[in-house]
């Protein structure tokens, strides 16, 4: 994986959701990965991040974990840092 953020996401789930808005309120670009219907790619997300659940988030090579990670940056005021060194900051 290269710079950027890269979430593995379902449409509905509320973490997803809360993960999405965060990164569009701060106007980064993100790729999501649906894997809503997709066994493999929820496998693959799997194998990659060593967890199930979703959301997964990549920034950059960085893999920060879920919304709840992704959340602490913020309250830390990392996030925008950590956006900044991956090229995906707006």
């Amino acid at each position: 994986m290269s710079q950027g953020v890269t979430l593995y996401t379902t449409q509905f789930c509320p973490y997803c959701v809360r993960a999405r808005n965060l990164l569009d309120h701060k106007g980064v670009a993100y790729e999501d990965i649906a894997v809503d219907h997709d066994p493999q790619l929820r496998r693959e997300m799997a194998m990659r991040a060593g967890r199930n659940t979703v959301p997964q988030i990549w920034i950059g090579e960085q893999h920060i974990g879920g919304c709840d990670e992704m959340m602490m940056l913020e309250r830390q005021g990392r996030l925008d840092e950590l956006l900044a060194q991956a090229g995906a900051s707006s």
